[in-house]
């Protein structure tokens, strides 16, 4: 029963990340319905997980239940999503500094590790390959901090931005920005200067500036290229 559970919670994670995919990049775009039974015929899945899916989605903020109307996905919202960004560039930085002063030799290795992969995946100019292994490189200096609490809570977090972070990496030459910042965090890192790795993992994750005004005209350009299709 216990095997039975843990698959069945995968296919519900598995079909809650295609469907968030699809609502990030516009293929279903703001005030979209989305059905329950016409997904779980579209993806070939049961209505129990696709019913979990839509509630997980829901919990997040990605999508809507409308009186009568069933599941709608919700209005982009630029000026809470630069705060959820402004809250992920804090705990990370914070994951960064004490990692500076905790990390283990075998936390390092790891961190120098995923750091290297990023480097190599340069040159495929994959953004969705770069996107996990960047992935990895975080949740290593997450882990790192030795601080068990918030290590969940930039988790959750980080669980929530995911697919708008992978929509910066496709900018044209934000990968190898992101490369170039990601050294200077971690030579702080090795370096054990907390200050210098909290300060370069912040400038890293916060997405003010050009970088916001990027991201946020990536998404409404999508939605509104989908919505005209849809």
């Amino acid at each position: 029963m216990g095997m039975e559970n843990s698959s069945a919670a995968r296919l519900s994670e598995q079909l809650r990340e295609k469907i968030e995919d699809s609502i990030v990049t516009g293929i279903y775009p703001p005030g979209a319905r989305l059905d329950e039974v016409e997904l779980a015929a579209s993806f070939g899945v049961s209505r129990t997980p696709t019913r979990e899916a839509l509630i997980q989605l829901s919990a997040e903020g990605f999508i809507e239940k409308r009186p009568r109307k069933g599941w709608e996905v919700a209005e982009f919202d630029a000026a809470r999503l630069c705060e959820m960004f402004d809250v992920m560039a804090e705990l990370e930085s914070m994951c960064a500094r004490l990692a500076a002063r905790r990390a283990s030799e075998i936390d390092l290795r790891r961190i120098a590790a995923a750091h290297t992969a990023c480097d190599e995946a340069i040159a495929g100019q994959d953004p969705d390959i770069y996107f996990r292994l960047n992935e990895a490189f975080h949740l290593a200096i997450y882990d790192s901090s030795q601080n068990r609490f918030l290590i969940e809570q930039t988790r959750l977090l980080q669980r929530r931005l995911r697919p708008y972070r992978r929509l910066q990496l496709r900018v044209r030459g934000r990968m190898a920005k992101s490369f170039e910042e990601h050294d200077r965090v971690v030579r702080a890192i090795l370096a054990g200067d907390g200050a210098l790795a909290a300060t370069e993992m912040r400038g890293h994750v916060g997405v003010q500036g050009e970088r916001f005004a990027d991201l946020a005209a990536s998404v409404a350009l999508i939605s509104v290229k989908r919505a005209a299709s849809f």
